[in-house]
């Protein structure tokens, strides 16, 4: 049996692996700290250290995360954040598993047609994405170091029950709750690799209960890179919008200038066992 420390517990992706968790007969005591009882914004390792002794947990997992604000909020949200829980967990809970939630962007622009794989180059092209990058490689370099046995999941565009309006996505659904005769968004050929939260959730509770971990880096997508166009096209039909989706506004989001992206997902498969089971139909149902 595994007491289990979750941090981001009532985020979009927090919330998927804690009901995972609480249905998990591995599962003996799930810890869930909000930002009352721990902020990891401006905790320090002493902070995260005293937690861990109460709690005692041989699993730690970081759902929690800034996906927008200036270079420092990002680096502190994202980099900072990992940093500090590896410092606390090296010196209080130096046997328990770490995973954390980073994400495809800190690939940055890759080829057309291709599927980007974890060996392959790191080049973000936004702040958001150095600060994951950054994650992800403490991380290794904690592991590569015997300090934490950790893992990052290098999620692609999570979607499903619950997204927010940060994504383009998650704007249009609200666009069209908010009963707009027409769909004003910015352009939408980029191909995207999405993957349904619910997924995410399982991939991380994968990580969190592998017997071990040969490899430290891990796509959670999709696997297939479909046009954002074709994805407002499939939510504007299951909200029965008939009015006209136009590709006026400026261009938004984190990653604006990548125009593909496709996860390839064999070192995932083969190392934990998992893929993914709820197709993109699904995913944009559950968000409505």
């Amino acid at each position: 049996m595994t007491d289990v420390l979750l941090f981001g517990a009532s985020g979009f992706l927090g919330r998927q692996v804690r009901d995972l968790l609480t249905r998990d007969g591995r599962v003996s005591g799930l810890h869930c700290p909000g930002r009352a009882d721990l902020d990891l914004l401006a905790a320090r390792p002493a902070d995260v250290a005293g937690l861990l002794r109460a709690v005692r947990p041989s699993v730690v997992l970081n759902c929690a995360g800034r996906m927008s604000g200036g270079y420092d909020e990002l680096m502190r949200g994202n980099a900072l954040a990992t940093a500090v829980i590896i410092e606390a967990m090296a010196q209080a809970a130096p046997g328990a598993r770490f995973v954390r939630l980073g994400s495809a962007a800190e690939y940055g622009p890759t080829p057309p047609g291709h599927a980007v794989h974890e060996q392959d180059p790191a080049r973000p092209v936004s702040g958001y994405g150095i600060s994951h990058l950054a994650g992800t490689q403490l991380v290794e370099q904690a592991a590569a170091d015997g300090r934490v046995d950790g893992a990052s999941l290098r999620v692609f565009n999570p979607v499903g029950p619950g997204l927010t309006g940060e994504s383009v996505l998650g704007r249009a659904r609200d666009l069209l709750a908010s009963g707009v005769r027409d769909l004003d968004l910015g352009p939408l050929g980029a191909y995207r690799d999405f993957v349904d939260v619910r997924d995410v959730g399982r991939a991380v509770v994968s990580a969190a209960f592998a017997p071990d971990l040969p490899e430290r880096v891990f796509n959670v997508g999709g696997g297939r890179a479909v046009p954002v166009r074709e994805a407002i096209a499939l939510l504007a039909g299951e909200a029965g919008f008939t009015g006209e989706i136009r590709e006026s506004a400026p261009p938004a989001g984190r990653s604006a200038t990548v125009t593909w992206s496709r996860a390839d997902l064999t070192r995932i498969g083969n190392v934990l066992g998992w893929q993914p089971e709820f197709p993109l139909p699904d995913s944009i149902k559950a968000m409505l």
